[in-house]
């Protein structure tokens, strides 16, 4: 519920390769003769060579099918030129043809259709989260099936025979998804369920019977509801009645469908996978570990369980053989995390993604009977050592009231304490999201050019359990920001920090947090990139998109409603008291951004250089809120170390 104003800054999707990019030569960041071994035999590189890993994704996951019918492709999306397309990978030979060849809008494969060539891809209008559903077919040409103004739409999934598929809209209703059926024939909708009371769509059960709803009642709770659609007239069936405050959501149908596996903090801190039997209405354990089950799935017959829990901001993945309870046999595999897995349809083999934090994402092969393996993308530029990036870490501190801090760490290789690098605090959008270990093409570079970057988990991070994550509902700006602050001090402290170099950044919320810093605590960083970041919450709250109708109430209850609660909003935005700031700030902002409007940025950016403070500002004209277009990740990337060399390490360009 905390993660609506979420943005992925740090990396596209995943990422892939194409060797454009050239490695400068070695750089000696202090300006004088490195003594430190790994920093003499150091080479820099430019955006443009980190940026040149092609983001990639796998197609698939529940009822979707990431294998082609006849076993020998896979469906993937790529931004190799630039702009997300759907593209087929021959898995005997690794070979990637263009299925779609946008050069405008990221454009994402979802499935292939069951028994046939044809596709279905989803694709917005320039970052607008507008998305609709198109059909490829054998011809090439796309096929608008959700055609309309203001409308969004979501494939829900395929029926057992495949005969037709479950879409969701809300053409009928902005602010509430309703469920039609589509053949694949013809490709008219037929409403199948209609949410008359806004509810969250979770899943819907492949025979079509039952669909799965959540009510978002407040930040802490939930409700899960069950519609019998062999009823008709059946209104919605509580199925997790409780007191007090208990979260639910649904992870999805059995391949069999006589159960629904949900999720539920009832018994502990953190989300545990608990089963609903549909025949009985009983209730049972699935999963119980000592961090949150993220997500479960099943292979299509049911017989391979996937599970993934969020680690100390790792996803542990298991593979289950539910017929033996025995974890699945696989060869040898590079260092890294696994993670979207899927099966083909007869279940001999497997493809999943696998990365690491000096490793941008691979999609990966294995044939389950013979074990052998194939990685099918090489992902990062070969004109990067990958012995030059830096291996993440988990740290913790100590924050301003004595409640311990998690965060991920990147330490430059010439960091030391004879040559003490600027350091950054890197805050997570949300509010409630999390910085997780993993590739970054923008940090990887941030980090090769010297800077530290901590992503810190301030409180109200997801991944820590219940009672972290609500510390800061109501209190936004307050202990969460002062948090951030105390990382701030904390990295001050490291004897391989310049202690008068440290600067904050982030997107969304993150981009809000950052403003924030450099407004209520002035002297707290040097400097702040704000990307994409909320700075007038009066103005934002009062413009949420209607499709978030069902997040609403449990956003507001979080936040506070700007109905009674707008004083508050006033005085924690930035805008409202930017006359404080006195550090130099980089704004950044996507004109089509639906959460964060581009009027907000315009006023901040305004009123600093009513200040006399050194303020830029990078629009993208072509950008909602976040990075689709490669290019764009590029001229951001570049800002960010510029402005940092002029004003956090202070190497003012020649005039």
């Amino acid at each position: 519920m905390k993660r609506l104003i979420a943005l992925s800054i740090a990396s596209g999707l995943v990422a892939a390769c194409s060797p454009s990019g050239t490695p400068s030569e070695p750089v000696d960041e202090t300006g004088s003769e490195s003594t430190d071994a790994s920093a003499a035999q150091f080479t820099t590189y430019d955006a443009e060579a980190f940026h040149a890993t092609t983001s990639v994704g796998l197609a698939g996951g529940g009822s979707s099918f990431a294998f082609s019918p006849d076993g020998t492709r896979l469906l993937v999306s790529s931004d190799e030129t630039g702009v997300f397309n759907a593209y087929s990978i021959d898995i005997a030979t690794g070979e990637k043809i263009a299925l779609t060849t946008s050069e405008t809008d990221a454009t994402y494969a979802i499935t292939w259709m069951p028994d046939s060539d044809r596709i279905l891809v989803n694709a917005d209008e320039g970052g607008n989260e507008l998305d609709h559903i198109y059909v490829r077919d054998e011809s090439g040409e796309l096929f608008d099936i959700t055609p309309g103004d203001n409308l969004k739409a979501q494939f829900m999934g395929w029926s057992d025979d495949g005969s037709e598929m479950w879409v969701a809209t809300n053409e009928r209703d902005p602010a509430a998804f309703d469920i039609y059926a589509y053949d694949t024939v013809s490709f008219e909708p037929v409403m199948t369920f209609e949410n008359t009371q806004g509810l969250q769509i979770g899943d819907m059960s492949s025979d079509g019977r039952y669909v799965a709803m959540v009510q978002n009642v407040s930040s802490a709770d939930a409700n899960i509801f069950l519609v019998d659609l062999q009823s008709p007239g059946t209104e919605p069936h509580l199925i997790t009645e409780h007191e007090g405050n208990i979260a639910y959501g649904v992870y999805g149908f059995t391949p069999d469908n006589s159960a629904l596996v949900y999720a539920t903090n009832e018994y502990g801190e953190f989300n545990q996978a608990w089963t609903y039997t549909m025949e009985t209405g009983e209730h049972a354990p699935l999963i119980e570990a000592d961090w949150d089950v993220m997500y479960v799935s099943h292979s299509r017959s049911g017989r391979y369980r996937v599970v993934g829990v969020n680690e100390d901001g790792r996803t542990a993945v298991s593979i289950t053989d539910t017929t033996t309870g025995e974890p699945l046999a696989l060869p040898e595999l590079p260092a890294g995390a696994i993670n979207s897995v899927r099966f083909s349809r007869d279940e001999s083999e497997i493809a999943f993604i696998l990365n690491s934090s000096t490793s941008p994402s691979n999609i990966h092969w294995v044939d389950l009977e013979t074990q052998e393996h194939r990685q099918l993308t090489d992902t990062l530029n070969p004109a990067i050592d990958e012995s030059h990036l830096v291996a993440a870490t988990v740290e913790r501190f100590e924050s301003f009231d004595g409640l311990e801090i998690p965060g991920i760490m990147y330490r430059p290789l010439q960091a030391s304490a004879d040559n003490p690098v600027p350091a950054l605090v890197w805050v997570h959008g949300g509010p409630g999201g999390q910085s997780r270990i993993g590739y970054s093409a923008t940090i990887q570079h941030l980090v090769n050019h010297g800077y530290a970057v901590y992503a810190v988990n301030n409180r109200g991070s997801s991944g820590y359990g219940k009672t972290f994550f609500h510390m800061d509902d109501r209190q936004h700006g307050e202990g969460d920001l002062s948090d951030v602050v105390a990382a701030g001090d904390w990295l001050r402290s490291l004897d391989w920090v310049n202690e008068d170099q440290v600067g904050v950044i982030g997107g969304s919320y993150g981009g809000y947090i950052t403003a924030a810093a450099l407004t209520f605590h002035p002297e707290a960083f040097e400097v702040g990139i704000n990307i994409f970041g909320v700075t007038n919450w009066v103005r934002t709250l009062e413009s949420i998109p209607p499709w978030w109708g069902a997040f609403r109430d449990a956003l507001y209850d979080e936040m506070g409603d700007p109905a009674t609660d707008a004083e508050r909003h006033r005085a924690i935005s930035p805008l409202f008291h930017a006359e404080n700031i006195i550090r130099p700030m980089l704004v950044v902002q996507g004109a089509n951004d639906p959460r964060v409007l581009q009027v907000e940025s315009d006023e901040l950016v305004e009123a600093i250089r009513a200040n006399g403070v050194p303020v830029e500002y990078v629009l993208f004209p072509d950008e909602g809120h976040g990075f689709a277009r490669k290019e764009n990740r590029i001229t951001a990337s570049n800002a960010y170390v510029t402005f940092l060399e002029e004003h956090l390490r202070g190497n003012a360009p020649a005039e």
